[in-house]
């Protein structure tokens, strides 16, 4: 399927790995010319280079900034590089686990500061020209325990939740201009980050890294953790001009882990 968006321009945040790496490299296979944001330049630019390769025969143009979106300078730089993106993608690194009782007020203004507010003020600056030009797609990527919390993740439910919230009421607003809000909820997917988690898993269980992975595998309906590839093809299919009829929705990409899921 053409999705419609050649030659559309994106911001896609932390994107040199992971999932918001996979969103940036299923747009540019649609054509959509990215930039790529993240703090660390060496591993962006590593990545630029490799969806540059892989994707040259489409036409998309892959820049970089190398930048902490969740500082107002690092917002910034971003928007100076891409001021009118037709696309947003935001994404930003979760919170610490832990337990709420270790957890100082200086904890929880970083997770809502990184997870809440930081794709907040991006849409402020970006959805207006969205609006003004008729055509706009933004998708946040949050996380599976917005649907389903997760003790240990207090701070990453909290602040995601509050995001979530937001955009349910601004996506009514915006969808009859073709500007849509949506989020992505992933679950288990086969990133650095869940080996993270695992591994301190690993630790206190006294079992390897494998062998946890192994078992949360098992556990899964599925069978198996998600594929990034599969999650930015959906973010690339809330993205296209077929999308514009999806506003306001929570997508969970879980593998059927959630017993809510119908």
């Amino acid at each position: 399927m053409d999705l419609g968006i050649k030659g559309k321009t994106a911001l896609v945040c932390a994107s040199s790995k992971g999932l918001g790496r996979a969103c940036a490299l299923s747009l540019a296979r649609e054509g959509v010319h990215v930039t790529l944001l993240a703090r660390g330049a060496e591993a962006l630019e590593a990545t630029a280079q490799a969806i540059r390769t892989e994707t040259a025969a489409t036409g998309a143009i892959i820049t970089t900034v190398a930048c902490d979106i969740t500082t107002p300078e690092g917002r910034a730089l971003a928007l100076a590089a891409c001021p009118a993106p037709d696309i947003l993608v935001t994404n930003a690194g979760g919170p610490k686990p832990g337990d709420f009782r270790e957890w100082t007020r200086d904890d929880w203004i970083a997770a809502v500061d990184a997870n809440m507010l930081t794709p907040i003020e991006l849409i402020k600056a970006t959805v207006d020209g969205m609006i003004a030009r008729g055509f706009g797609r933004i998708v946040n990527i949050t996380s599976s325990a917005v649907r389903a919390p997760i003790d240990i993740l207090g701070l990453s439910n909290g602040a995601r939740s509050g995001l979530t919230g937001f955009v349910a009421g601004l996506a009514r607003k915006t969808v009859a201009h073709n500007v849509t809000i949506n989020n992505l909820l992933p679950g288990p997917f086969e990133t650095d980050r869940l080996r993270s988690t695992a591994s301190g898993a690993a630790k206190e269980s006294g079992r390897t890294v494998d062998e946890v992975l192994a078992d949360r595998r098992k556990l899964n309906p599925a069978g198996r953790f998600g594929d990034p590839a599969e999650f930015g093809d959906a973010c690339a299919y809330l993205c296209s001009a077929q999308a514009g009829f999806i506003t306001g929705q929570n997508l969970l990409m879980d593998g059927g882990a959630y017993p809510g899921t119908f």
